[in-house]
């Protein structure tokens, strides 16, 4: 599937692995939060993601977390935002560093939300048209909640609703 970040389409290096697949004798991979341990010894210099369920809780990582690079979280459907919360999560309470990837079924409204909480690409759901997704990065500028982002995004307006 098609990967985006800030706005714009990358290559995707990870391959994903089910809870069957082989791992493959090299590179980067993502696997199922019941295969992290398998993944983990694996060399110590090979890339390791985990994708986690949304009901997964996200403190179960903190002693692995420093071996990953990618944690992908997963929205089942549009309207289940834990992995809003897990994010955010990874970020603020873990400091976690690597790359946080959103799976599943992400609206493009959702889009700038999903950056603010700290996801860094997105794996485009299938039929997804990637200019939507675009001009949704740049549609909303004005924030009401604070960021993991920081005052460092270009053209956010933080406001304080009292």
């Amino acid at each position: 599937m098609p990967l985006l970040e800030n706005g714009r389409l990358v290559p995707d290096i990870w391959t994903i692995l089910d809870e069957e697949a082989p791992f493959p004798a090299t590179g980067p991979v993502i696997v199922p939060l019941s295969r992290l341990e398998e993944g983990l010894a694996r060399a110590p210099g090979e890339k390791l993601g985990v994708a986690i369920p949304q009901d997964a809780e996200i403190d179960t990582l903190r002693t692995v977390l420093p071996r990953l690079s990618l944690v992908a979280v997963t929205f089942p459907i549009f309207r289940d935002g834990r992995a809003f919360s897990q994010a955010r999560a990874l970020r603020e309470h873990l400091h976690f560093t690597g790359e946080i990837r959103a799976t599943g079924k992400p609206l493009p409204d959702q889009y700038e939300f999903l950056l603010r909480c700290g996801v860094s690409t997105v794996d485009l759901p299938p039929g997804s048209d990637p200019e939507v997704w675009a001009r949704a990065h740049t549609r909303f500028r004005t924030a009401y909640q604070p960021s993991v982002l920081g005052e460092r995004a270009e053209g956010v307006t933080l406001r304080r609703v009292l």
